[in-house]
């Protein structure tokens, strides 16, 4: 029996955990083919490749990112081969299921819940030609009618074989995410999340789970995900994961965690101050909301002060990113409250802010509830909500418009001093800087077409040129500065205009060449001859102090010379500057 376990990723760089963990716990009784995809990729370019493989059984693991998609692959399949067994897992398919198998005909089976034991118990039965009535956490039609077997206990997850072994992913390690988990279930219940739905937290066995990290590591994986819904939950666990990890990383390794901010205790914060390497961890924080009221209202427990109190800790310790995430229409928070949250959560100036909203997914409390809160929301997935009764589509719209630029301006880091000025001095609050920009950026088109990284100054500038803002030199000086320092080689036609002259920019370069200190002892160390500033500097006059303002973060308008040195050996720009005489 010819058995494929394939899925859609959203991108090509993830990997499906779920489809590995069946392979593996089907084996040595069947030997099963993986099969990735991602969403991007043509249905019938799927079909093919899958229809080439002459499979007698498919199992498609299903999520909201992929349903939709992976539903065409189901239906053209299937009239192509009407005897292939279809098979559906994964979250998406296993509430509401009824509906599922009435809305996709094709599907033979759905496997609810916990799957690696059902699957290989219902692939036994497939190829023995037995009834599956007996097969807990199975559902399907029989003689047209509905057919949903009790859900089996939970597994013992310190038996379960490991996902990691595979010959086929070794090749693919060092070039896409790696997804672990030492543990399934959340201790929390908020509303909006299918872990509250699971209760308890159950562990996989700590040993194997290391032996697997260094299996990986060893065969050139890079970014390692833990999937945990709260890594931290038990903090001697997570402070023995931390030291395993840095002892026995690989210089490039990057490691992920999903953490629980408010109660991360301040000694183990201390631990990776001092001991981890910088850019071995990257956080990410649930945030979600500040508004008290509405976290109680998805029975979600959530000490702010001590979120803020952890985030701004290891922010100073310098090395560890934070990714912390928002969730627009939570019920009973409407427009201005949300601002009061963005506003609250960007206080901390994390690395990344991610702006999300509230999606209906099945089985949850807040969807069940919708009622109460007049939700609507998309009857398809990703089942996002389009209003409710405190906020409108109107709103949502407009913040969706903060997302637009959120992501391009602050995530990416392409500017950061230039948004740290204009948040801190040009507009009320940092929400209103990037809700007036994104408003403005919706009106003119630019959310429906491309850009280069060029475009996205001018764009910016122009904006603040619209806004009549009494400082815009300065923060046009400041914009330049952003540019210059993030090339990593030297740009050939920078996205302004006002270039210094040929005359004035020989003039500088001798008078740096005859006094080279006047840029001080890292530029002297560089001892650049004439012909080296000519081929690997650049050189811009801003309207103020450069040095002072580093410094200090005082504005004093002082023309100054920027010297941006771009080094041919390693590929980074150093800014050097001087007030102009």
């Amino acid at each position: 029996m010819n058995i494929i376990v394939s899925t859609l990723n959203a991108k090509y760089i993830h990997t499906s955990l779920s489809i590995r963990y069946l392979k593996a716990y089907a084996a040595p009784e069947f030997d099963v083919t993986l099969a990735e995809y991602t969403i991007k990729d043509p249905a019938m370019n799927i079909v093919t490749d899958l229809y080439s493989k002459k499979p007698d059984v498919i199992g498609f693991s299903c999520y909201i990112w992929n349903i939709e998609e992976t539903i065409k692959v189901i239906k053209m399949l299937k009239k192509i081969n009407p005897q292939l067994v279809i098979v559906l897992g994964g979250p998406e398919v296993t509430y509401d299921v009824r509906e599922w198998l009435e809305r996709i005909p094709e599907v033979d089976y759905i496997v609810v819940g916990e799957g690696e034991e059902t699957f290989k118990q219902l692939l036994t039965a497939i190829r023995d030609s037995q009834p599956i009535d007996e097969i807990s956490g199975v559902a399907f039609r029989k003689e047209e009618k509905f057919i949903m077997n009790p859900q089996r206990n939970k597994l013992d997850l310190k038996e379960l074989p490991s996902p990691f072994r595979f010959k086929e992913d070794l090749p693919h390690l060092s070039k896409r995410v790696t997804y672990v988990e030492t543990s399934r279930g959340c201790p929390f219940n908020c509303q909006f999340c299918l872990s509250s739905i699971e209760v308890g937290v159950r562990y996989f066995d700590r040993e194997k789970i290391k032996d697997d990290i260094r299996f990986l590591m060893d065969n050139g994986a890079k970014t390692i995900k833990f999937v945990d819904r709260t890594f931290n939950i038990s903090r001697s666990y997570a402070m023995e994961m931390f030291q395993f990890l840095i002892d026995e990383h690989r210089p490039g390794t990057v490691f992920q965690f999903e953490i629980t901010a408010d109660i991360m205790r301040p000694e183990v914060i201390e631990f990776l101050n001092q001991n981890a390497p910088a850019g071995l961890f990257r956080f990410e924080i649930g945030v979600q909301s500040t508004n008290d009221a509405t976290n109680e209202l998805v029975q979600r427990k959530q000490n702010f002060s001590k979120l803020q109190r952890t985030v701004m800790l290891v922010k100073e310790g310098g090395k560890i990113d934070q990714h912390l995430d928002l969730i627009a229409g939570l019920p009973e928070e409407d427009y201005q409250s949300f601002r009061k949250t963005f506003n609250d959560v960007f206080a901390m100036r994390p690395e990344e802010l991610q702006l999300g909203f509230l999606k209906m997914l099945r089985g949850t409390g807040v969807r069940i509830r919708a009622a109460e809160h007049d939700y609507i929301y998309m009857d398809h997935s990703p089942y996002e909500i389009l209003g409710n009764n405190v906020l409108s589509f109107e709103d949502i719209t407009r913040i969706k418009q903060v997302e637009d630029v959120l992501e391009k301006y602050w995530n990416d880091h392409r500017m950061n001093e230039t948004v740290e000025y204009i948040v801190t001095n040009s507009f009320e609050t940092p929400f209103d800087f990037f809700q007036d920009f994104g408003t403005f950026w919706d009106e003119q088109g630019w959310s429906r077409i491309g850009h280069q990284l060029e475009d996205l100054f001018r764009r910016l500038l122009q904006f603040l040129q619209n806004g009549n803002l009494n400082d815009i030199q300065v923060i046009e000086g400041i914009m330049k500065y952003d540019y210059l320092r993030n090339q990593k080689y030297k740009p050939r036609k920078p996205w302004w205009d006002d270039l210094v002259e040929k005359n004035e920019r020989a003039a500088f370069y001798q008078a740096i060449v005859e006094n080279p200190q006047t840029l001080g002892k890292e530029f002297c160390e560089l001892q650049l001859q004439e012909k080296d500033l000519y081929k690997h500097t650049v050189v811009e006059k801003i309207p103020f102090d450069f040095n002072l303002y580093k410094q200090t973060g005082q504005i004093e308008k002082k023309e100054s010379y920027l010297l941006v040195y771009f080094d041919p050996i390693h590929h980074r720009a150093k800014v050097f500057s001087a007030l102009a005489s």
